[in-house]
């Protein structure tokens, strides 16, 4: 593929650099004996309306840095390995400009980045142009494929991806909905962003899908993220009947729509945020307003997957996480630790961990059981990506707080259920 004049990598090739110091003559130093640091680049929206994503992050780097100690070993060298973390601010302007920082003054090996295609498509684009290998994860695959002009007949050279797809999305959520007596009007709150575009797509979204099921679909456009007011959304879905809402929504988003349609009398029977109803942190504040919220679920306790790196389940990893932080657990504990799960496990097999063609040959052979099911990027639907499976969720509460219960596994009956879908109110 057609590359920048000036690369990262075009400059080391151009000047010979190959880790040596200059002075070395061209005879290989002791040092090198040891094994250069591995830096391991890390961009995450700690910060701005993404920042739930981020919670796990410390506990997650902390265990991994603990269990590599003083490095990791590559075809009998160890090699010390150190994490460069970058704040997004939950920007895809910002997740671009640190992915560039990270390449050019930190010089990083590997780049990794989750939450949302405004993080994963920047970071992963600056990779694929600047040679350095990426992996990324928690952005549904179309969005993140597609969204960067990815062409199925040729792929990517240096980004490789693992989540699950709209396909899977679409199959839970309406899973779901058929569980509950309705009229099968559905409204859509869409955003004008990466998700929204991608779930409203005609062609690879929701509609096709929907109108096959026999679900009409009342769809009032794309709105911009952050908005303070959702009166025309609700005023369409009230005119229209509708009694199954479903959407991709920013936490504050869903709030102030969720409280608009309470103050407006909107009461549907089915309410499904994705993104903005997967943290117990968003749900928990809406009280007896949380009960019956339903959205989809990558990880939890339930899954029967167990840690590469750790050995521990995934309701082993919960309860740390929940020990350690006093919080409960969230979706993306498994998906952070299963990022760099994925990170360690390439970078161990990379027959030379001096050249980013090296690692992204290892995390291309990637065939790994982890926290979060098996990542096999030869394994499609298309090149660099790998699917994890998806289920259904619904908050209910229990002793006054909200509970994801699994209730509903389709595709996925490896994932036990754990509660039974009802209709709001």
């Amino acid at each position: 593929m057609t590359r920048s004049r000036f690369t990262r990598r075009g400059f080391l090739k151009a000047t010979g650099a190959t880790g040596f110091a200059a002075a070395a003559g061209g005879l290989a130093s002791p040092a090198l004996a040891q094994g250069k640091t591995i830096k391991i680049g890390f961009v995450t929206p700690q910060t701005g309306p993404l920042a739930i994503f981020a919670e796990p992050d410390a506990f997650t780097l902390d265990l991994f840095k603990k269990q590599i100690g003083d490095g990791i070993m590559i075809n009998g060298t160890k090699y010390p390995v150190e994490f460069i973390v970058k704040d997004s601010q939950s920007s895809s302007n910002r997740a671009s400009t640190v992915a560039q920082e990270l390449i050019f003054d930190d010089e990083v090996d590997l780049i990794t980045a989750t939450s949302t295609p405004d993080t994963t498509n920047p970071v992963a684009d600056q990779a694929e142009l600047n040679g350095v290998p990426c992996i990324t994860n928690d952005t549904p695959w179309q969005p993140h494929f597609f969204g960067r002009q990815g062409d199925p007949a040729v792929g990517f050279n240096y980004t490789y991806h693992f989540f699950w797809g709209l396909e899977d999305i679409i199959s839970s959520f309406i899973g779901m909905w058929d569980k509950v007596e309705t009229n099968k009007v559905v409204g859509a709150l869409w955003p004008n962003d990466p998700d929204g575009n991608g779930w409203s797509d005609s062609k690879l979204g929701f509609p096709p899908v929907m109108a096959e099921r026999g679900y009409t679909l009342v769809d009032p456009g794309r709105y911009q993220n952050m908005s303070d007011d959702f009166s025309a959304q609700i005023s369409a879905f009230k005119e229209a009947g509708v009694e199954i809402v479903t959407g991709v929504q920013l936490p504050p988003d869903f709030t102030t729509f969720w409280s608009q349609a309470a103050q407006q009398g909107f009461a549907p029977k089915v309410m499904q945020a994705a993104k903005a109803t997967e943290f117990p942190q968003a749900v928990a504040p809406l009280g007896e307003r949380a009960e019956g919220l339903s959205v989809e679920v990558w990880w939890s306790p339930h899954h029967p997957f167990s840690s590469s790196f750790s050995g521990q389940s995934s309701a082993e990893l919960a309860a740390a996480y929940e020990a350690a932080t006093g919080n409960p657990w969230t979706m993306p504990l498994g998906f952070k630790h299963s990022l760099f799960e994925v990170a360690v496990d390439a970078l161990t097999r990379t027959e030379d961990p001096t050249d980013p063609d090296s690692i992204a040959a290892a995390i291309a052979a990637t065939n790994l059981d982890t926290v979060v099911g098996n990542i096999n990027f030869s394994a499609g639907p298309v090149p660099n990506i790998a699917k994890t499976p998806l289920v259904g969720g619904q908050w209910q509460i229990e002793d006054g707080k909200p509970v994801l219960k699994i209730v509903e596994n389709g595709d996925h009956p490896e994932i036990p259920l754990t509660g039974e879908m009802k209709a709001i109110g």
